[in-house]
């Protein structure tokens, strides 16, 4: 029973190291359930006990907290699975990059390309500017990469800036766009956090726009994603221009943004009152 404590002390080393537990199972030939009720329960108790108690007597206390797990088969293989253990090495990619949440986006990134489809298009987002008081109106760019690997996202800012990035669409209920907003090799990450709505080929998305103000503190700002046109045409895109819109233009009278489709209004989103106005100002000033 010597082993014991060797094959813990690798399986644990295997998973701080980034290997699933499944894949351990796998390897040495157990159901993912027992391996799982050994290393949770069972060694730990048994290691703990046998410092007080014989061997014997601790691993029969400590086998007694599970009923998956047979003290004659797993006596039987401890050698067979000790082997097993010390052949079985994390992935030495995933240790050279050491981020295996990097892998996760990566994978995020190329299945949402299946799903883009219902987003895809040109939108002119709506925004409060953190630097003046305006409206920032902004065109952006939502469609799949020239090789469908990833969600390509443009957006053309009030100061005429083109940046690129990528979005990862989740289940169906958020989307996440993220670009840099600085010339390289400046970096400053936006993230746009988007609901989805429950509909297919929706023509406006509402969130929350994060980023970086011009003292470089962070701020979280309301945006709004108005449907343009359903094409994906890149020149076209950049045909568009980025503006801002005076608070004095704002008050002076209502803003409707129509989206029509086959002739019949899909949206109408207004910003009819200077009192709203004021409050959201208010609300600016605060954040």
């Amino acid at each position: 029973m010597n082993e014991l404590e060797d094959i813990y002390k690798r399986i644990e080393y295997l998973r701080n190291n980034g290997v699933k537990m499944k894949e351990i199972a796998d390897w040495i030939h157990m159901a993912p359930s027992v391996l799982s009720a050994l290393y949770s329960s069972v060694l730990p108790t048994y290691l703990n006990l046998q410092k007080t108690k014989p061997r014997e007597e601790a691993l029969d206390e400590a086998l007694a907290l599970v009923n998956n797990v047979s003290k004659k088969r797993l006596l039987g293989n401890l050698g067979e699975m000790k082997e097993r253990l010390f052949d079985l090495e994390p992935n030495q990619e995933a240790n050279i990059t050491g981020n295996a949440f990097l892998k996760l986006l990566e994978k995020e990134m190329q299945e949402s390309v299946g799903e883009v489809y219902n987003y895809s298009g040109t939108y002119l987002s709506y925004s409060l500017s953190s630097s003046t008081d305006s409206l920032k109106a902004e065109p952006y760019l939502i469609c799949a990469s020239e090789n469908n690997d990833y969600v390509k996202v443009g957006m053309i800012n009030a100061y005429k800036s083109v940046h690129w990035g990528s979005g990862i669409i989740s289940n169906h209920q958020n989307s996440y766009l993220m670009f840099n907003e600085r010339e390289l090799p400046q970096f400053a990450l936006v993230t746009i956090y988007l609901q989805l709505p429950h509909y297919e080929f929706p023509h406006m998305l509402k969130g929350l726009y994060l980023c970086l103000d011009y003292n470089h503190n962070p701020i979280a700002r309301r945006i709004v994603l108005v449907k343009q046109s359903d094409s994906t045409d890149i020149d076209e895109f950049l045909k568009m221009e980025g503006k801002l819109i005076s608070r004095s233009e704002l008050t002076k009278r209502s803003i409707i943004i129509i989206h029509a489709r086959k002739g019949t209004i899909s949206r109408l989103v207004r910003y009819p009152h200077p009192n709203w106005m004021n409050r959201i100002w208010k609300e600016k000033k605060r954040c």
